[in-house]
């Protein structure tokens, strides 16, 4: 009996430490609370096909967006419905973008986002015809597609940022 104590006490001393180290597996759609599944319903259709890491990251927007004020929460479904619509290689584009715009100086940041939002403040008819008109091999892009800021309809040739890049 004292030995099968001793192997019992030996064994929850090895494997626990590497049960707890274990990553714990993101949860399937079921498996979100009701919340979850309410704010990032737009994800519904392709949530059991996501990548742990990018479930885990549209959890944490989900806690965070109670705490969100209404016009950004807005702004979080929008996102969220026109990440659904993009096909794998625009999202992977889009990430990258991302990663880019992070690499870039304040002063960069800052020249794009006042780009971005005079691009926003012309009449949506314009917009159209920006974002439709053809653009010349290495010329600069009309708009800074990946800034900080996004239209509230996207232009037909821009992909919108990640929220959190997920």
């Amino acid at each position: 009996m004292a030995k099968a104590l001793l192997a019992l006490a030996l064994w929850l001393c090895v494997s626990l430490p590497l049960l707890a180290a274990a990553p714990k597996k993101p949860p399937t759609w079921a498996e979100l609370t009701p919340d979850q599944q309410q704010v990032l319903a737009p994800l519904a259709g392709d949530w059991d096909k996501l990548e742990p890491e990018r479930k885990r990251k549209w959890i944490g927007i989900a806690k965070r967006y109670s705490k969100m004020k209404p016009d950004e929460q807005i702004r979080a479904q929008r996102r969220m419905q026109a990440w659904v619509r993009l096909t794998p290689d625009e999202r992977r584009a889009a990430r990258e973008r991302y990663k880019k715009m992070e690499k870039l100086p304040k002063e960069k940041k800052r020249d794009l986002k006042e780009k971005w939002e005079e691009y926003n403040r012309l009449p949506e008819q314009e917009r159209r015809k920006l974002g439709s008109a053809p653009r010349k091999p290495g010329a600069a892009a009309p708009t800074p597609t990946a800034s900080p800021v996004q239209p509230e309809t996207p232009p037909a040739h821009a992909v919108p940022a990640p929220a959190a890049n997920p």
